[in-house]
């Protein structure tokens, strides 16, 4: 062989090597392209969120009595971990309230019952008083200090003085109209409550 088809040879191997490489960087370029727009379909948009596109809510640590808070349609959403005397409250206070069966209240089919819930276990409540939108407080030791005395436990707004009771039923005499919004939901399976999708929608209450 010659010195200038060595020559050529050698400008041959490196071509060969520089178009290998550029080769290899478009393809690893194309896959990402691929694969950014697949994961990313995995995930709700902003804008899907925004217009209330259900969430997803891990109650597995949620100890009797805890409060935890989520956010649904940029809106607080409670779920309360009712203990038994909690629940074993609610009757005695129907005399008291405005609307006890809440027959003018805002809440799904499956929660107009005595504990608005679908496990009475968990209050699931949209967390803003229906006078002017204010956000209440958790209350729920009796005769909690900031409240009254006779308090029982449930929810104060001390902006205007309304409150509700641990099912999220207004009280008589308060500027609130109607009861604690309750927001469609069901549970997935015991550790995850599914916000803004009713059972029918998405799975058993």
């Amino acid at each position: 062989m010659s010195i200038e088809q060595n020559n050529d040879s050698s400008v041959d191997l490196k071509r060969r090597r520089i178009l290998t490489g550029v080769t290899g960087v478009v393809g690893a370029a194309g896959a990402t392209f691929l694969a950014v727009p697949f994961v990313s379909s995995w995930q709700p948009s902003e804008k899907a969120k925004a217009a209330g596109a259900p969430v997803n809510a891990d109650i597995s640590k949620l100890q009797s009595g805890q409060m935890l808070t989520v956010e649904w349609r940029g809106k607080p959403v409670w779920i309360v971990r009712r203990t038994p005397e909690m629940l074993a409250g609610l009757p005695a206070l129907d005399g008291d309230l405005r609307d006890p069966a809440s027959n003018e209240s805002d809440q799904p089919a499956y929660c107009q019952n005595a504990t608005r819930a679908v496990k009475e276990e968990y209050l699931v409540v949209v967390g803003v008083c229906t006078h002017l939108g204010c956000a209440p407080l958790y209350r729920p030791a009796i005769g909690s200090p900031d409240v009254s005395a006779d308090w029982q436990g449930g929810f104060f707004c001390p902006c205007h003085g309304s409150r509700f009771d641990l099912a999220g039923r207004v009280f008589k005499s308060v500027p609130a109209p109607t009861n604690l919004e309750i927001p469609p939901y069901h549970f997935i399976n015991d550790s995850i409550v599914r916000i803004g999708e009713g059972p029918t929608a998405g799975g058993a209450a």
